[in-house]
């Protein structure tokens, strides 16, 4: 046995922590199988070797989240942890590791928000400066640092990190982050600290109708440099009047409009410094992740346009900025203008963008120079060079940016293009998590939508580690809300409109999913007012039967089921939608409270429960089990939240598959409806249902969008047209993850991989055999250790391979086979044979009645078992009509077409062997 990875609260030996009682976790690893921790034990050293806290040894499995117990922790003191476990096979194993303290009260804070005066209007981007020296030799230096805008900055011309858009875009209101740098190496005898802060989120232009100063008219810089030196005395060098300012290189900088870099001969302006009021008790902590450039992509080729224009294709969409290595002339203008895709002449088109301009300009000196935008981000695939008439593709790197998560989850199969959509949901994921998590990276928009998050928050959590990311913008979340106004439809919320059904749950849901996954009491502790709050917020605004009917409803958001000339919601009764959230949200509520042993507020909510779900119930559904809205994501979300009576099941799955042949096997569900839509198939006995609608290549589904060439998810079903003419209403993302919450469904219900106990402590495997998918593979790195699932059906095999991580246990279901197996911790693989064959057969009830009339077989059959059928006048009308839409008038022929493709099939199948 030996321990592995450990960490304090998500993190490995950080850096100015400023949590009283830190949680500590740690892996196992074991070549015995079922290997459970026994025992641990916890020693934590100040650094001056005293001991805060031993656990002494405590009989437990715990291995996760476990919280810190000792003395007061003190500020700025690094601490040293060593953890010693014992299992169940009589091994012991240690670990250390480390962690620095912050600071925790803000108001130990001394620093000054200082301001640049210059004469308005001014667009060029304040540099803030300090000369020191220091007095003797630093043991230790630390950089606490943030600004009202976004900031950079450099210690005697070197970086202090490889953060970029810090601070992060919070509520600034009520919560400002900071961060904390080492910077002990940077520093000299004599040093000069320069800041450069751009608009950012804070003053800069956001919203659809691009307005600035959403938070102030004033960029600030707040800092403190705290020195400590190796006699033991300490410095604090803070921002103050004795700072100074200037413009320099960045002469403009939006998120939305793109930058200019001028490194020739920029008008260098001095200012004067002022201090504004300033609250330092919105200040807190770097919560999570930071931005980064994650990865650095080569432009791939050089296309010249039928218009002429000159571009470079990096291959796929990212979020990020471009590179650019170059030696131009002193004083050329070199402009870089970005976009998703072409059009279907193959010209740029950066229509998607709406007024985002996204144009980034360098000024060059007539030197080699590399050349990158510092305040800006793009969504792009294509860049469009002007200025620059010979240059190589390599010349440019696209600079791929977002949260930088650790990545957990992986899925492939033998399908290429499953593959392929997997690998847009990961893009869409990254390219949309850039601080928080947002609609799309490209337009006047790149907002914190809820409703867009909490749809994809399974599937996110599989593919990233998004433990700390959603905590820290779940507290925006919770700041931005209240139980007079409810949750806003946006956080940060610039946009003042709020509460509405799936998006607004949010609050309920996303502290739900992070605690399902990483086993987090902590945020459902944290976030139980703001959860128990939206249910009563609905609550108070339902009529007297106990229903919400009232208020704007975004519905099925994008659903195709209804023209979309009228609105965009869908379809389905928008209150049906809102009242099964509300069922939803409170159920999860319930057991919220049950967890965190609210007693009072768990009766409360049951009994609030079962009234709305009987008024529910009442309301939607006929005394024969008919829903209202009759649509695909009606009788879904009957299903998937169990809001049916029990009787009415059947007919509801009925409902539903048969408005999906209605829609010739195609799924016709928006934003509320998709996520569940294969889900409530799955687990109605209807899988292969749900494999036939999930493998569609043709509009709309998920693979349409791949083969029309998708790097990324796209907004709309039919974002691009098979002519390769686009949408245009206006809104038309090509990354836009809400889609890919089919992830999901891979995950759990293809490959087989659920959570039984929170954080994967105890998990079912339950891959269901997939037609078209002879193999399947799954790798997720939960809190406990990776969890690994390879299952295969071919020649006459089924083949499943499971590992299983040390102080968790599993349980197995076997394709084909009734048996449970509960197993612990190990490597297990089991063999055995199958008639079953997973290639997706040539017959299906999406072949045409002339496809069927072409096998030999097909005429006998028919004249057998319905003579007569073919003989018809009309029948040639038929000929070129789908099984499916046959089917649509004549239900009562299921029965004869299913003997007869089964049988088409099955004759193939043997002349093959």
């Amino acid at each position: 046995m030996r321990l592995y990875d450990f960490r304090t609260e998500y993190r490995e030996n950080p850096l100015g922590l400023a949590t009283k009682h830190p949680r500590f976790s740690w892996k196992i690893a074991s070549d015995e199988n079922d290997t459970v921790q026994t025992s641990y034990r916890i020693l934590v050293t100040d650094q001056r070797g005293r001991e805060t806290w031993n656990s002494s040894p405590v009989q437990s499995d715990q291995s996760i989240l476990v919280p810190y117990e000792g003395d007061p922790l003190e500020e700025e003191t690094i601490y040293r942890i060593q953890v010693f476990v014992s299992d169940n096979h009589g091994k012991e194993a240690s670990i250390e590791g480390s962690f620095e303290t912050g600071i925790f009260d803000a108001h130990h804070f001394a620093a000054k928000m200082i301001c640049p005066d210059f004469p308005s209007p001014q667009e060029a981007c304040p540099v803030f400066s300090h000369s020191f020296s220091l007095r003797q030799r630093v043991s230790r230096a630390r950089l606490y640092i943030t600004a009202h805008g976004v900031y950079e900055a450099a210690i005697n011309g070197s970086a202090v990190s490889d953060c970029r858009m810090a601070p992060g875009w919070t509520n600034y209101r009520k919560r400002l982050q900071y961060q904390i740098y080492d910077v002990t190496n940077l520093l000299g005898d004599t040093n000069q600290i320069q800041v450069t802060v751009a608009n950012g989120w804070y003053k800069g232009i956001l919203g659809f109708y691009c307005q600035p100063n959403q938070y102030g008219d004033q960029l600030g810089l707040f800092a403190e440099l705290h020195l400590q030196y190796e006699n033991g005395d300490k410095e604090v060098i803070a921002t103050d009047e004795n700072w100074t300012v200037r413009t320099g290189q960045i002469r403009y900088s939006e998120i939305y409009m793109g930058e200019t870099i001028d490194t020739d001969s920029p008008e260098i302006l001095e200012g004067s410094i002022s201090t504004k009021d300033f609250d330092s008790s919105v200040l807190t902590a770097q919560e999570d992740e930071p931005v980064r450039i994650t990865e650095r992509i080569a432009g791939i080729r050089k296309i010249t346009t039928p218009r002429a224009e000159s571009l470079i294709d990096f291959g796929q969409i990212v979020t990020g900025v471009v590179e650019l290595h170059v030696k131009a002339s002193q004083g050329q203008v070199i402009r870089l203008r970005h976009a998703e895709v072409l059009d279907k002449d193959g010209n740029f088109y950066p229509d998607t963008l709406r007024q985002a301009k996204s144009i980034d300009t360098f000024i060059c000196n007539g030197q080699e120079q590399v050349l990158r935008p510092h305040f800006t981000f793009h969504g792009f695939r294509y860049i469009c060079v002007e200025g620059l008439d010979h240059f190589e593709p390599d010349q440019f790197i696209a600079c791929v940016t977002h949260t930088d998560l650790e990545k957990t989850g992986d899925f492939r199969c033998s399908a290429p293009k499953v593959n392929q959509l997997q690998q847009n949901i990961s893009w869409s994921q990254r390219d949309n998590f850039l601080d928080i998590p947002t609609d799309c990276p490209q337009r006047d928009e790149r907002l914190g939508w809820t409703g867009d998050a909490q749809v994809f928050s399974w599937t996110a959590s599989f593919n990233r580690n998004t433990a700390l990311f959603y905590s820290k913008w779940m507290r925006d979340v919770a700041s931005e809300s209240s139980l007079e106004k409810g949750v806003p439809h946006v956080v940060p919320d610039i946009l003042q409109s709020y509460s509405a059904s799936a998006w607004s749950d949010v609050a309920v849901i996303l502290p739900w999913v992070v605690y399902q996954i990483y086993g987090d009491e902590g945020i459902l502790k944290e976030n139980w007012t703001c959860m128990h709050e939206w249910v009563d917020y609905i609550s108070n605004h339902c009529n007297d039967r106990g229903l919400w009917q009232t208020g704007f409803q975004y519905g099925d958001w994008l659903a195709l089921d209804k023209e979309e000339s009228a609105d965009r919601t869908g379809a389905t009764d928008p209150y049906f939608i809102a009242n099964a959230y509300f069922l939803y949200v409170t159920d999860l509520t319930i057991q919220t409270a049950d967890i965190l042993g609210h007693r009072d507020a768990g009766a409360k909510y049951r009994k609030l429960y079962q009234k709305t779900l009987l008024a529910f119930q009442d309301e939607y559904y006929s005394n024969t089990g008919r829903i209202v809205s009759e649509t695909q994501t009606a009788a879904v979300l009957s299903l998937y939240f169990n809001l049916a009576r029990g009787q009415d099941r059947d007919r509801v799955l009925r409902t539903l598959i048969s408005n999906i042949e209605r829609h010739k096997n195609h799924l016709s569900t928006g934003f509320v409806g998709t996520p569940y839509l294969c889900h409530a198939l799955s687990e109605n006995g209807a899988h292969d249902t749900a494999v036939s609608l999930f493998l569609k290549e043709d509009y709309p589904s998920w693979l349409y969008a791949v083969n029309m060439g998708a790097t990324t998810i796209w907004e709309r079903w039919n974002s691009i047209h098979p002519d390769g003419s686009f949408d245009e209403s206006g809104m038309n993302s090509l990354n836009h993850y809400a889609y890919g919450s089919i992830g999901d469904w891979l995950y759990r219900k293809v490959a087989g991989l659920s959570q039984i106990e929170p954080g994967y402590k105890s998990f079912l495997v339950r891959p269901m055999l997939t037609k078209g998918l002879e193999e399947t593979s799954l790798h997720f790195d939960s809190v406990y250790g990776p969890i690994v699932i390879e299952n295969s059906c071919k020649l006459g095999k089924i083949r499943l391979h499971v590992e299983v991580p040390p102080n968790t246990h599993a349980q197995i279901h076997l394709p084909e086979k009734e048996e449970i197996l509960k197993v612990g911790s190990g490597v297990y693989d089991y063999e055995y044979e199958t008639k079953t064959d997973l290639s997706i057969p040539r017959y299906s009830s999406d072949s045409t009645l002339a496809e069927l009339l072409a096998h030999p077989l097909a005429k006998e059959l028919f004249e057998q078992m319905a003579p007569g059928m073919l003989d018809g006048p009309m029948i040639q009308f038929a000929y070129q009509m789908s099984v499916t839409d046959m089917l649509g008038s004549a239900p009562e022929a299921r029965p004869l077409f299913e003997t007869i493709i089964e049988a088409l099939n099955r004759s193939d199948q043997e002349n093959q062997s």
